[in-house]
């Protein structure tokens, strides 16, 4: 039995500058989203599990996101870390409209 995914809307995806990320809060919990230079959108947990730094302020590239506080290096398509830290958690995060949604499974 798998569960079943909620979908969040957050906002216009405009309001995230392409290369930037930004802290959003779905259903309590933080989310950093993504937007690639390439436009493509990832979301992942927001905290870093080693120190708790603000993943959302990392610097990205296309592949991963490095957290501002020790530099631990995160991939934004599955979420682990290139560093030996726990996994972030991965979001499905698409541009539905020009609009940022996000899917959380319940």
């Amino acid at each position: 039995m798998t569960a079943a995914a909620v979908e969040y809307r957050l906002g216009p995806v405009a309001d995230l500058p392409v290369g930037e990320g930004r802290l959003y809060t779905v259903d309590g919990v933080g989310v950093a989203v993504f937007r690639l230079r390439d436009g493509s959108l990832r979301a992942v947990s927001a905290v870093c599990p080693h120190a708790g730094g603000p993943i959302a302020d990392g610097l990205a590239d296309a592949e991963v996101v490095i957290c501002p506080l020790h530099q631990h290096v995160f991939e934004l398509a599955t979420g682990c870390s290139r560093t030996g830290q726990a996994p972030l958690r991965v979001y499905p995060v698409r541009d539905d409209g020009g609009e940022l949604v996000i899917g959380v499974e319940q």
